[in-house]
């Protein structure tokens, strides 16, 4: 989805590659001059943009055609590598076009000597989004699993497409159309969140085709989302509070941080309350209601970055000594920008494909799900969408281990609230060629911090993985907690 401010430029400069292609797949593709936006549609970048046509189903290249909407970020350089690095986004819902233009700097030297090659996944971006509103009752005293199902059937009524063909399986095989309809020999991938299950499965079912990989916050290829989710959100946030309360400023000025917090939520798990706030991001004048589960959207997603989890201490004592509109308003937020940039739908056919059905192999302890701050929410609503959301074709190997002897560099964030170092680690173990790194103090996706972007160059450029000199890392750390509203401490 390209935001507001984007345009695309006049007089557009043509480039046209005919090439040999997979069967139901366009021949050519046609790029012209364009600028591509986050999504919020504040920032943007100039590419060059075009569509490639392949099958919605591709066991029927025959049938309905989508376009996938490509972007290419040419190299600065006169002569660049024959390989082309690509940056899939995560979700499951992400568009790749926006995920890399705010992301763009993480890239930067990359992109010095290689062009990138930007391609929203479908049912995401501008590549037949499979699009779901937020449902109005988020936020409000109606919202149930219930309403959350309701809403899911609501939306599956009125998609475009089939549901069915807009998984990690399709998506592979679309990125392997773009490559050869662009003409490049092999791809550098990189992939971040779910978009490691995407490049890790391109990298086993087209080998040949891949030069390098870096996965950035990894899901192995039996993890299974869902189950562990507020598990692993729940201990990120008792590193927070372990910090905290082993830093002398924080500790003073936020004693009982863990207990203030349970009894906070326990009050919202009894009774909502109604907020009186501006819209943070409109500024009228609004009222909104807090209750658990908005307490849990916000401390889960600012967990997500070192930046906004150093916010969470104070938001948490300002809620429990009666000032609870800050913490309304990040999670009114974090509501409206999920909205925006996330497809629904596509994030609902990938995981009713691909995870859910696995729920029954596992065994799902309730009571510790219960135990933490987002409870059994997120699995309950999972399973209720899923219930009426049909499960696509998915390949049989996806969740087998990978033999390919490709260099794959995995990053992980210390303090990583979805996936966890641990999983890189188990995930580099399974790997013929990998090396592991963990960046201190962080959170989710780490390519922007510190020298990582550096290392990401040089390991692209093909530094041996064992050469790769990682101890710069050792210099980063966490944010500083905020301690009061006009910024962080020291």
């Amino acid at each position: 989805m390209i935001g507001p401010g984007s345009r695309v430029i006049p007089l557009p400069i043509i480039i046209l590659c005919v090439l040999i292609a997979m069967p139901g797949v366009a021949l050519s593709v046609s790029l012209e001059e364009c600028r591509i936006s986050d999504s919020a549609g504040i920032h943007s970048i100039a590419a060059r943009c075009g569509h490639v046509g392949v099958p919605e189903d591709h066991a029927d290249p025959g049938g309905d055609q989508i376009d996938l909407f490509v972007a290419v970020v040419p190299a600065l350089t006169r002569r660049p590598a024959e390989s082309a690095l690509t940056v899939i986004a995560g979700g499951p819902g992400a568009a790749s076009t926006e995920f890399y233009v705010g992301y763009r700097p993480a890239f930067g030297r990359v992109n010095r000597d290689r062009d990138v090659v930007l391609v929203d996944q479908r049912g995401t971006g501008r590549s037949h989004r499979l699009d779901c509103q937020v449902p109005e009752e988020i936020g409000t005293r109606d919202w149930s699993v219930a309403t959350a199902r309701d809403s899911a059937a609501e939306c599956l009524a009125g998609l475009p497409g089939d549901p069915r063909f807009y998984n990690t399986s399709a998506a592979v095989r679309d990125l392997e159309a773009v490559r050869l309809a662009l003409g490049y020999p092999a791809l550098d991938i990189y992939g971040a969140s779910y978009g490691t299950r995407v490049a890790s499965h391109y990298l086993r079912r087209y080998p040949d085709s891949t030069r390098s990989v870096i996965l950035d916050g990894s899901l192995p290829p039996d993890e299974v989302l869902g189950p562990r989710i507020a598990l692993d959100a729940q201990a990120a946030l008792e590193w927070i509070f372990d910090r905290c309360a082993s830093d002398d400023d924080c500790a003073r000025s936020f004693p009982d941080l863990a207990a203030r917090f349970a009894t906070l939520r326990a009050e919202l798990r009894q009774q909502m309350i109604r907020v009186r706030l501006p819209d943070p991001t409109a500024g009228d004048p609004s009222s909104v209601d807090l209750g658990s589960l908005e307490l849990a959207a916000a401390i889960r997603m600012l967990s997500y970055r070192s930046e906004t989890a150093a916010l969470i201490p104070l938001l948490i004592d300002s809620a429990s000594r009666g000032n609870p509109a800050p913490l309304a308003a990040q999670a009114q937020m974090i509501v409206a920008d999920l909205g925006s940039a996330l497809s629904h739908g596509m994030h609902n056919s990938v995981v009713c494909s691909e995870d859910v059905p696995y729920f029954s192999d596992l065994v799902i302890d309730r009571q510790a799900l219960q135990a933490t701050y987002m409870g059994t929410d997120q699995v309950d609503v999972l399973e209720a969408v899923c219930a009426i959301w049909p499960a696509g074709p998915v390949d049989a190997d996806l969740r087998e281990p990978i033999s390919a002897e490709v260099p794959v560099l995995l990053i992980s964030g210390e303090a990583d609230p979805v996936t966890p170092p641990d999983n890189g680690r188990r995930f580099a173990s399974e790997l013929p060629l990998a090396r592991h790194l963990v960046v201190a103090g962080q959170g989710h996706g780490v390519s922007h911090v510190g020298c990582m972007p550096r290392l990401i160059a040089e390991f692209v450029d093909g530094t041996d993985l064992d050469a790769l000199d990682a101890a710069c890392l050792d210099k980063q750390g966490p944010s500083p907690f905020f301690l009061d509203f006009s910024g962080p401490g020291p």
